[in-house]
């Protein structure tokens, strides 16, 4: 196997190497290499040789001498050498099944990688690796780890999976944790599978299996319009999200008593969906599962208020902030009480989601068509860099450069409530 080297970082032991971007990095003293973590294991020695391969095929090697901590300076154009591990499963609920058709290959990618999840947080199911995959998370201690649990019930996650070996997830987590590897758990909730009941299950289950468990987070299921072929499924009702509110509330404040943290989180949505508060901030420990949507709102009021004491207002334009229309129910308050204590008129502007249907109303999936379809005429834009993705691409393909042209005004990223009050408050 072998890496294409993407970048050189300047001043770096491979620049002063002399490597190049292009070239691949073949081995590491005499190391076969699958991914970045072997690079960065076989790397950590005072003398390193490596063996590289130019874009003809000519093969050559060079000795770094360097310090045992000290990065060589690479970056790959992909994690993995060997391919992404994709996922076997043919679960009732995945989103991929329901991505709309025509969107660029990478969408449609279903990954189910450990090494992925240990180094940017993507769940697994721990169903799609053999025996040599989970001794290898063993020896290189690939922790902490991110796990697609749904439910505790062997049986119904079998059924829920669609896999006959889904059923042995309780001892795969039992061997993780027993080896010191740090644990957090997602169930996506289905109305009518794996919530009620199997939900206090999965709960208990977990709950046993505390403090050496970090975390369980839970989340609605995601459905678009594109579900033709595919299982019946609904979203949770404005009763049902508050009632599973309340049971987890109570959880919550039993995990708080005995553990001193909350242990079990919801997603926004239920909260938004009941129309009930966020939880306060303490109540997310440190927002551990902050990249899964878990406290992305009370982290966005946080760092609004912070901002909001740390910062003049100055004389700035009337700006249009797109957001999908979940977002626009926690800021909306914000943005009025600011326009009404300064004088200004910006506006937020609730992006209905019409590329993947009404029931996916988070500002992450929103696409540039649709926000251009909704913008109003005049304005500047304070764009949320979530709706792109690493190489400044919206989900429909739109390049943010596009955007810019067809919009014809003023457009900034914004990637947190900090950087938005920032943004209308500073010239």
């Amino acid at each position: 196997m072998k890496g294409l080297i993407s970048k050189v970082k300047k001043n770096s032991a491979a620049a002063e190497a002399g490597i190049q971007k292009g070239e691949y990095l073949c081995a590491v003293n005499g190391t076969e290499l699958h991914d970045i973590l072997d690079v960065s294991f076989a790397a950590a020695t005072d003398r390193v040789q490596l063996t590289l391969e130019n874009r003809q095929g000519i093969l050559r090697t060079l000795t770094i001498t360097k310090d045992p901590d000290e990065d060589l300076g690479l970056e790959f154009d992909s994690a993995v050498f060997d391919g992404v591990r994709c996922c076997q499963n043919h679960c009732l609920f995945c989103f991929v099944d329901q991505m709309i058709p025509g969107m660029r290959k990478q969408l449609y990618v279903r990954d189910d990688d450990y090494r992925l999840s240990f180094l940017y947080g993507n769940f697994i199911t721990l169903t799609n690796m053999d025996e040599a995959d989970f001794a290898d998370i063993l020896r290189r201690h690939l922790s902490p780890l991110y796990v697609s649990v749904h439910t505790t019930n062997p049986a119904l996650r079998c059924s829920m999976m669609r896999n006959e070996t889904a059923d042995q997830l309780l001892p795969r987590l039992k061997a993780l944790l027993d080896a010191g590897i740090e644990v957090h758990a997602q169930v996506v909730c289905c109305p009518g599978y794996n919530d009620g009941q199997e939900l206090v299950r999965t709960y208990q289950d977990l709950r046993a299996l505390m403090p050496a468990l970090a975390t369980m987070a839970v989340v609605p299921v995601g459905l678009t319009k594109n579900r033709a072929q595919l299982t019946s499924l609904r979203t949770f009702t404005q009763a049902e999200a508050a009632a599973l509110v309340a049971m987890v509330t109570g959880w919550q404040k039993e995990c708080r008593a005995a553990l001193g943290k909350s242990f079990i989180y919801l997603g926004d949505e239920f909260y938004l969906l009941a129309g009930l508060p966020l939880p306060p901030e303490d109540w997310y420990d440190g927002f551990p599962q902050l990249e899964n949507g878990i406290g992305l709102s009370r982290n966005f009021l946080c760092e609004w208020e912070r901002a909001e004491r740390e910062t003049h207002l100055a004389n700035v334009p009337d700006c249009l902030i797109p957001v999908g229309e979940s977002a626009a129910k926690v800021l909306q308050p914000l943005l009025t009480e600011f326009n009404q204590k300064h004088g200004t008129h910006h506006q937020l502007i609730a992006v209905p989601n019409k590329f993947f249907g009404p029931l996916v109303n988070v500002t992450g999936l929103l696409t540039g068509g649709d926000i251009l379809a909704t913008l109003p005429a005049q304005g500047p834009v304070l764009l949320p860099a979530v709706v792109l993705n690493q190489d400044q691409l919206f989900l429909d393909d739109m390049s943010l450069a596009t955007f810019k042209t067809k919009l014809g005004r003023p457009v900034k990223l914004i990637h947190s409530g900090g950087e938005l009050y920032q943004a209308l408050t500073e010239a």
